[in-house]
């Protein structure tokens, strides 16, 4: 196996893992960073924004595009966005789960009673016509992916319908067997990376997961990077738990599964039945190639747990507002030890990605300082900026 297509919303971590294990890489994602185009032999652009259109995708466009990238291509890798590509639709193997498991694993109403019937905890989810039994507060979620962009809390009926009403609007995929009404809980969220074949699981890493984080993103529920490794006593049990749950799930290669550490310890949020945002930091602490990893799951082989080599953070860094990546703009952010690079001359909307953030340390906070060092530096340019544009405009004072 050589040539492989990586296909998803956001591909370029998994790009660059593959290349960096050796393999011809050809990329269709919705971003086209700059990074990616230099670890992948070619790319082409995804024309999707929502869900909806995402499902929609035709194979028989993305055959085309395989065979404009001029390689014969040995395996097909979805991302995000695309996990439930079907695997009879093309002309070699897709590494992934098989779609209908992948289907079980992210309908989170189906997830919560196979989570009761295994006696893990999670919080209690709503389906559209239980309205009138909820108990508030609660989250509204997108069934699956979205990376908390469009995840709403609500304190009472009024806020709930609400939030329905604004996300049907902002994607018309978000019908009421596309959402998620979840109880909402307090503590902190983390997640574990795992690899699987048929028959065994393996937890790879504990990672304390960034959401919401004010200096990353004015969004709430944002997912804004990750922590490897996170340390708490209950990293063991959280193991234990995520390879019960995706061998009962019968997914096979990376997959991750979501925690909120609470008071009274772990409870089980989602599973992501593919690669995770977590897949730099769990490489760079974990000292292992995931995408190597991933594909030899499906041979049947699973590597050595692999122990802690430092604490590797992410930090993904949202814009504002509509920016416009102009050359000063770019060499501010290559300054960065950054990933995610947006290519020069195109507009980020506004509470989009702008880039990805790196740091590694001996210990968490250092990498914790490092990551708000970086992101406070490219947003005083941009504030910079602004400020002296509004000052441009405004009308020259009297004497």
């Amino acid at each position: 196996m050589q040539n492989i297509l990586v296909i998803g919303f956001d591909t370029r971590n998994i790009v660059c893992s593959a290349g960096r294990a050796g393999y011809t890489v050809c990329s269709i994602d919705a971003f086209r960073d700059l990074d990616l185009q230099e670890c992948a032999y070619a790319s082409a652009l995804l024309e999707c924004r929502t869900s909806g259109e995402l499902r929609q995708l035709d194979p028989e466009w993305i055959i085309a595009k395989m065979k404009e990238f001029g390689l014969d291509f040995d395996a097909i890798v979805p991302g995000s966005g695309m996990e439930m590509l079907d695997p009879y639709s093309f002309p070699c193997p897709v590494l992934a789960s098989s779609p209908e498991a992948v289907k079980k694993a992210s309908n989170k109403l189906h997830l919560a009673k196979r989570l009761e019937a295994l006696g893990i905890p999670h919080p209690r989810c709503y389906s559209p016509d239980e309205l009138d039994t909820i108990e508030y507060p609660v989250i509204i979620k997108p069934a699956t992916g979205g990376g908390g962009i469009f995840n709403r809390a609500a304190k009472n009926r009024q806020e709930l319908l609400a939030a329905l009403e604004e996300l049907s609007g902002l994607d018309q995929g978000f019908t009421e067997n596309e959402i998620v009404i979840q109880q909402f809980l307090e503590g902190t969220p983390a997640s574990v990376s795992l690899l699987s074949t048929k028959n065994e699981a393996l937890a790879v890493a504990v990672n304390e997961q960034l959401i919401g984080i004010p200096w990353l993103s004015r969004l709430p529920f944002a997912y804004c990077g990750n922590i490897t490794p996170f340390r708490t006593e209950y990293a063991k049990e959280m193991e234990k738990l995520a390879e019960k749950l995706v061998l009962e799930l019968g997914l096979i290669g990376s997959n991750g599964v979501d925690f909120l550490v609470t008071e009274q310890g772990p409870v089980a949020l989602e599973v992501n039945p593919r690669f995770q945002g977590s897949l730099d930091t769990v490489e760079k602490a974990m000292g292992i190639n995931l995408f190597e990893a991933h594909a030899g799951c499906f041979r049947g082989e699973l590597p050595e747990k692999p122990d802690a080599k430092m604490f590797a953070a992410r930090g993904v860094l949202y814009s504002d507002r509509e920016l416009f990546i102009d050359r000063e703009l770019m060499e501010v952010i290559l300054r960065e030890k950054i990933a995610d690079i947006p290519p020069q001359d195109t507009v980020i909307e506004p509470d989009w990605p702008l880039t990805s953030l790196f740091a590694s340390a001996s210990t968490r906070d250092e990498a914790i300082k490092s990551l708000e060092r970086g992101a406070e530096r490219i947003k005083t340019f941009i504030a910079d900026r602004i400020t002296g544009e509004i000052e441009s405009l405004s009308p020259a004072r009297e004497a």
